[in-house]
């Protein structure tokens, strides 16, 4: 059986990771074919827990899931581990006598209890004296000022407030004015353009460093050459062959022989994730996260689509998605001077072709918008049952890429 589910990350004031919404689909076909709510989310526990492996799926942070009146009421929450589940209440359910008895014994249990997409009413007081956490969506109301008195009288019922479809540096910071401790939406990966802001002398050395990585014909003796000059990339490329997952005889202790047994291509690719790491060490970790999984999500749908010789390219096509935002810059203004081809750039820069296409349909799965992954899919001609699997491996992948030593 197919597991389509993605995630969405929740981020906290520092922009540091919280939690996860796991996104649900049924199944290949349409944007949400099951029978009703609580078969969904029956699938997204069976789904999450079983396939894509529970806690390392959401990296051992909380999994925020959406839980209808049928499952609350039959305790289905129960059979997930309260420490990492987030019981999220649906706005469509009401506080019956028998909700709030089984939100009662939810919360007696030590669970964490959410509201989905709260709108205050008086009739909701019961649901507020349970609930943990409370999702306003910031872009349901008018202006700021409806936003700002809800918020007044939540905050009365001493319940923590997320933020919903918070998609600009704006919003964000207009939300964290309001009081928000949680916010959840892609600001986090678009860029805050400000006129006349000089680029860091680090960040240029690491876009350097890019440029230099990134030329088509350099050599393993260039290529050691550049990865001398930083310390800290020379000193983790040696942690890195020397990690117990190449299982080597052994030490490598030199440069070049840790090129000779990576190779010119896998060296380039794994060195450009570390600079991209170092380039946004002042952004959420969220966006390096999302950088990773973006490019091994692209690089492995290249044999799919008879790409696999330009599979490297795709990997970059992921990892730079979000340059932009790292470099806070327009996109075409960071990707200048990096050694991209035609098609990888204007992919990039939303030209159209089966590049576009690629990153548009990882986009749509990150992001849980199903239909939007269907339509770019179809007109790749790409087999959508593959893109599950795809996903579930770059997730491993970029977990265990990104875990500490590692790296």
């Amino acid at each position: 059986m197919l597991a389509f589910v993605a995630r969405q990350p929740i981020l906290d004031r520092r922009r540091k990771l919280f939690a996860y919404e796991l996104l649900f689909r049924s199944g290949p076909r349409n944007i949400f074919d099951a029978l009703d709510g609580a078969q969904a989310t029956g699938r997204v526990i069976n789904d999450s827990m079983l396939v894509m492996g529970g806690r390392a799926f959401t990296r051992g942070r909380r999994a925020f899931i959406n839980f209808p009146e049928q499952l609350l009421l039959q305790g289905y929450p129960r059979m997930l581990p309260k420490d990492w589940v987030g019981v999220e209440v649906l706005e469509t359910v009401e506080p019956s006598d028998e909700v709030v008895k089984a939100l009662g014994e939810l919360k007696r249990l030590g669970y964490y209890l959410i509201l989905d997409d709260f709108v205050y009413q008086p009739r909701f007081h019961p649901f507020l004296r349970l609930a943990d956490l409370v999702k306003v969506d910031i872009l349901a109301w008018d202006d700021f000022d409806q936003v700002r008195e809800m918020v007044a009288i939540l905050k009365s019922h001493r319940v923590a407030l997320l933020a919903e479809k918070v998609e600009t540096h704006s919003q964000f910071r207009q939300a964290m004015d309001l009081g928000f401790a949680y916010f959840q939406g892609y600001f986090f990966s678009r860029p805050e353009v400000v006129v006349g802001r000089e680029v860091a002398p680090q960040k240029l050395a690491q876009l350097q460093l890019l440029r230099q990585i990134n030329q088509p014909e350099l050599s393993l003796t260039e290529l050691e050459a550049v990865i001398k000059q930083d310390l800290s990339l020379a000193y983790k490329l040696l942690r890195y062959i020397n990690s117990a997952g190449f299982g080597l005889l052994s030490e490598v202790k030199s440069i070049r022989q840790a090129l000779a047994l990576l190779g010119r291509d896998n060296i380039r690719l794994w060195a450009s994730l570390l600079a991209l790491a170092s380039l946004s060490d002042d952004k959420p970790d969220e966006l390096v996260v999302s950088s990773v999984l973006r490019a091994r999500f692209c690089e492995m749908i290249a044999p799919t689509l008879g790409l696999a010789t330009q599979a490297s390219d795709l990997f970059l096509l992921g990892l730079f998605s979000h340059l932009d935002a790292i470099m806070d810059q327009p996109l075409e203004e960071a990707l200048r001077g990096l050694p991209l081809n035609d098609e990888v750039r204007g992919a990039l820069l939303g030209q159209h072709g089966r590049l576009r296409l690629v990153l548009e349909t990882v986009d749509a799965y990150e992001r849980g918008d199903w239909l939007g992954m269907s339509l770019a899919g179809a007109q790749l001609g790409m087999n959508e049952d593959r893109l599950s699997d795809l996903y579930a491996a770059a997730v491993e992948w970029a977990q265990q890429t990104l875990a500490p030593g590692a790296a």
